[in-house]
């Protein structure tokens, strides 16, 4: 796990259970102390202070990429006590592009946070299967790249992920056959997950996650070590608190139908955290889609296989345009086109840059394909109409005047919401 550098401030006494004051991202004011008695009433007004000083709780040991990812881990730690009246349950990616960047010690934190803890290193899918259940454990995976972090790994792992990809959903349980009789069973996968490793998850896991993208820590920057038999008590009390403010609440967290700043996935993904906010109110409903909306544009673009295709996508439509929109266009002529493209990626792409295989395989998901087309002269080739290509620009790069970036992808605020 990582260590964390040790602060020239001085410790608490271990029965202590105030936070120091300690500089917080996006927050001025010192964080408020604990109430001392673990499990404290904690009435539906007081949501807004338990969520700071759980935000400050956090903050006192990791140091996160932004003041939006301390919030949005916040609320997602919050989230995971009303599970039971969710309908998505969020995963929270916690990646990094290199050891030492806080990732294991935020997953710390978040044990001791978080309602029903599973953590493990390594797993198999029946465990997980069993260990699932009406008010399910919030699963924390260590060391994830050492489950997809290799093709080989991730082959070996495919029934993990698959498993992650459902859990996303309420309602979308995996049939084993069990028993002596071989009789089938439906196994419950909705459970909140926390994965952290080095590099992406699998895009399918990273669809579906509130992503961090951890950074080591500069020099300056300081946080505290986290000492288990210290650290944890107090740790403890936050979540006994929560438990108290939130379970009360999840007949109404369940009907509650938040407005979300983004759609689709992302927006499934982020309702709960933006529930959890709206009960607690003052300020958090603000902070929970500033955040929402923030760090969904900081991950478009990341998926480098989709940005790639819808690069594509607008070469294509260039290519089209500067041969003055044929019906068809040979596909030798295409790819002419795009590999004379000093600007574009098409010339080293492959071993010896964009081929007719490979054309067709990165619109294969688009539903384009080439076909045997009679040109000037009567002479058969190889084409592709302009006509099977509408669909796919007018759904993944909609032609806007003056606000197409270079790159293939639309400027935030153009073209319709993510």
């Amino acid at each position: 796990m990582d260590e964390s550098t040790t602060s020239p401030n001085s410790t608490p006494p271990a029965d202590s259970v105030a936070w120091p004051p300690m500089a917080i991202p996006g927050q001025s004011q010192e964080p408020r102390p604990l109430a001392s008695g673990a499990g404290a009433p904690v009435s539906a007004s007081e949501g807004a202070t338990l969520l700071d000083e759980l935000r400050a709780a956090i903050a006192r040991y990791v140091i996160l990429p932004s003041s939006e990812a301390l919030t949005a881990v916040s609320l997602w730690v919050a989230a995971s006590h009303i599970q039971p009246a969710l309908q998505h349950a969020p995963r929270l990616a916690v990646v990094g592009p290199a050891k030492r960047c806080g990732k294991s010690r935020l997953l710390d934190v978040i044990t001791e946070t978080v309602r029903g803890p599973l953590i493990t290193v390594n797993t198999s899918p029946a465990v997980v299967f069993r260990a699932i259940g009406d008010d399910p454990p919030t699963l924390l995976v260590d060391e994830a790249d050492t489950i997809f972090g290799s093709i080989k790994a991730a082959e070996k792992n495919e029934e993990l992920r698959g498993l992650l990809n459902a859990g996303h959903q309420r309602n979308r349980p995996a049939l084993r056959i069990v028993g002596p009789e071989h009789k089938p069973q439906a196994f419950p996968t909705f459970a909140m997950a926390a994965l952290a490793g080095i590099g992406d998850l699998p895009d399918t896991v990273m669809d579906r996650a509130v992503v961090i993208r951890m950074q080591r820590r500069k020099d300056g920057e300081r946080v505290e070590q986290f000492r288990s038999r210290r650290d944890i008590p107090a740790l403890h009390a936050v979540r006994d608190r929560l438990a108290s403010w939130l379970r009360p609440q999840m007949d109404t967290a369940a009907v509650l139908m938040p407005t979300m700043p983004v759609q689709d996935r992302a927006a499934d993904t982020w309702e709960p955290l933006v529930i959890v906010a709206e009960l607690a109110g003052g300020d958090w409903p603000e902070r929970a889609r500033a955040a929402c909306v923030s760090m969904c544009a900081a991950e478009v673009g990341q998926d480098d296989e989709s940005n790639l295709k819808t690069r594509l996508l607008h070469d294509i439509r260039r290519a089209f345009a500067r041969r003055e929109d044929p019906e068809i266009l040979r596909t030798s002529d295409l790819l002419c086109d795009l590999v004379n493209d000093h600007e574009a990626p098409w010339a080293e792409y492959g071993a010896n840059g964009l081929s007719p295989r490979h054309l067709a395989l990165l619109l294969k998901g688009f539903g384009i394909k080439s076909a045997t087309h009679r040109f000037d002269g009567g002479r058969q080739a190889k084409g592709f109409a302009r006509a099977r290509f509408t669909d796919a620009w007018a759904r993944y790069c909609p032609e806007e005047p003056g606000a197409e970036n270079r790159d293939g992808s639309v400027p935030q605020g153009a073209g319709p919401h993510p």
